[in-house]
C-alpha cells in the first residue's frame, strides 16, 4: 500500500507535457528484391496538446531517417607524376549509411548549434569523425563525405519539406534510394520551440533482403567457399553457353 502511494505521488510530481508529437508511417517494412529500385515513405502525424496553442513562439517539426551506422575511411588522392596515389586519410568512426532530414522551415531557424549537437539532428552532427592523421583537415574530409553521399541520395537535407497545418497536423514523404543497406532504420520526430526540442518520438523501419537477394547474401557470408564455387560454375556455364550460341549462329 505504501509502495503504491509512493508511485502515485511520483507520477503526480512529473511535469505534464504541454505539447507532444504523435506520428505514423505508411509502411514499416521494406523488402529488397532483385528488381528493387527505391521506395517512398509517407510520414504523417499530429501534435497532442493539454492546453490552447501557443502562438507567441514559432513551432517547428523535424523528421530524421537514419540507416545503420558503419565505420569507414575517406581518402584524398593526388596525382604524383603519371599516377594517382592516396596522400591523406580520415577515419570515420561512425557514419549512418543513410541519413535524411526533413524540416518544416530552414533548419537554422528551428535549432541552435547546441541543440543540433545534443540531438545529432543535421547530417554533419550525425557523423562522429576521428582523424587517421592529426595533420589532416577533418572538416574538408567530412564535407567531401557528405557531398559524395548527397550526390547518391544517401544523405538528404529537405528543408521546408514538412507541411505543418494549423500548428497541429504535419506530413511529408522521404524517398529512399535503391542502394539501401539491410538493417533497422530509425525514424525520429522532433517538436521544437525557441530552438529547443520539447517533444520527441521514435519508431523503426525494417529493411530486409528477400528472395534471391536474401539467398545470395546469406550464401556469400555464411558459406563463402560454396558461393565462390557457384560463381565459378555460373561463369563457366555462361562462357560455354555463349560459345555454343556463337558456333550455332556461325554455322
Amino acid at each position: 500500500m505504501i509502495l503504491r502511494l509512493l508511485i502515485l505521488l511520483t507520477l503526480c510530481a512529473l511535469p505534464v507535457r504541454a505539447e507532444e508529437v504523435v506520428a505514423g508511417l505508411s509502411q514499416r517494412q521494406i523488402s529488397i528484391s532483385t528488381n528493387f529500385d527505391g521506395s517512398e515513405i509517407l510520414i504523417f502525424g499530429a501534435i497532442k496538446r493539454q492546453q490552447a496553442i501557443d502562438y507567441s513562439t514559432e513551432l517547428g517539426v523535424i523528421i530524421t531517417v537514419s540507416g545503420p551506422d558503419e565505420a569507414l575511411t575517406v581518402r584524398r588522392k593526388e596525382k604524383v607524376g603519371p599516377i594517382w596515389v592516396n596522400v591523406d586519410a580520415l577515419g570515420v568512426q561512425s557514419a549512418p549509411t543513410l541519413y535524411a532530414v526533413s524540416t518544416s522551415a530552414p533548419i537554422s531557424e528551428l535549432v541552435s548549434e547546441d541543440t543540433d549537437l545534443l540531438h545529432r539532428i543535421s547530417v554533419r552532427s550525425a557523423i562522429f569523425a576521428g582523424m587517421a592523421d592529426q595533420g589532416v583537415d577533418g572538416d574538408a574530409f567530412t564535407e567531401a563525405l557528405i557531398r559524395i553521399r548527397t550526390e547518391s541520395k544517401r544523405y538528404q537535407m529537405n528543408e521546408g519539406a514538412v507541411e505543418l497545418t494549423s500548428d497541429t497536423l504535419f506530413n511529408t514523404s522521404v524517398s529512399l534510394p535503391a542502394n539501401l543497406v539491410e538493417g533497422n532504420y530509425a525514424v525520429r520526430f522532433l517538436l521544437l520551440r525557441d530552438k529547443q526540442v520539447i517533444s520527441q518520438y521514435e519508431t523503426v523501419i525494417f529493411v530486409r533482403k528477400v528472395g534471391m537477394e536474401r539467398f545470395l547474401h546469406a550464401l556469400a557470408y555464411e558459406q563463402p567457399y560454396l558461393y565462390g564455387l557457384l560463381s565459378l560454375f555460373i561463369a563457366i556455364a555462361a562462357g560455354w553457353g555463349a560459345s555454343a550460341v556463337f558456333r550455332y549462329v556461325r554455322n
